[in-house]
C-alpha cells in the first residue's frame, strides 16, 4: 500500500534538517499524531507513507527537510515526483493528496482509490475543508494501526468502513476509483 498526502501550510519553524513528519504540523498530521504512532504502525507509516512536497517532491515521513514557505510549480516537480513514485511497485494506491497537488503524478487508475471526504449539514452533503484535511489524517492513522494491510480498494473499503460510513465507487477506466467517506 502507498498512501499519497499532501504537506500542510502550517510548519514547525527549523533550524537544521527534521524528519518530514515533524515538520508538517496541520490539520491532517495533527489528527495523524504520528508520534502517538506504535513503532510498528510508524514502521508501516515509513514504508507506505510518501508526502508530496513542494520544495522537496516526493518525500517520506523520516526524510530529512527543513521547514520552507513555497507553493508547488506542477511543471517542474512532475518529473522528480514521477520518478520516485513510478519506481514504487504496490498492488494499492490510497490517494488524500488535495486537488493542488494531484495534477503533479498522475497515478493508475486500476490499483488508485482517491479519498474524498463530505460532511453532512442540514441533511446536505457537503465538503468542508478542515473536516476533510482532518479525516484523510484519520484514515492515514486507522489504515497504519490496521490488523491487515489493504491490497485492494475492496479491502480499502472494508477497513475505511469499521469507523466512517463510505462508500466505493469502481474507476471507469479514466478516473481512478472513488472512496467517498463522511466525516463523523
Amino acid at each position: 500500500m502507498l498512501i499519497l498526502l499532501p504537506p500542510s501550510e502550517k510548519k514547525n519553524t527549523t533550524t537544521k534538517p527534521t524528519p518530514a513528519i515533524n515538520v508538517y504540523t496541520g490539520v491532517l498530521y495533527q489528527a495523524l499524531d504520528w508520534a502517538s504512532l506504535t513503532i510498528a504502525a510508524r514502521k508501516r507509516g515509513a514504508s507506505a507513507v510518501v508526502i508530496i512536497s513542494a520544495k522537496y517532491g516526493a518525500v517520506r515521513p523520516d526524510q530529512l527537510i527543513e521547514s520552507y514557505k513555497e507553493k508547488i510549480d506542477n511543471n517542474a516537480m512532475r518529473a522528480p515526483v514521477g520518478k520516485v513514485l513510478d519506481a514504487i511497485k504496490t498492488p494499492l494506491i490510497v490517494d488524500c493528496r488535495s486537488s493542488t497537488y494531484k495534477t503533479v503524478w498522475h497515478s493508475p487508475v486500476e490499483k488508485t482509490v482517491e479519498v474524498r471526504v463530505s460532511t453532512v449539514v442540514d441533511g446536505v452533503r457537503t465538503v468542508v475543508t478542515h473536516m476533510s484535511k482532518k479525516t484523510r489524517g484519520e484514515i492515514t492513522r486507522w489504515l497504519l494501526q490496521s490488523r491487515s494491510m489493504p491490497k485492494t480498494p475492496e479491502d480499502l473499503y472494508a477497513i475505511v468502513s469499521e469507523k466512517y460510513p463510505c462508500a466505493l465507487t469502481p474507476s471507469d477506466g479514466q478516473q481512478p476509483w472513488v472512496l467517498e467517506v463522511i466525516a463523523v
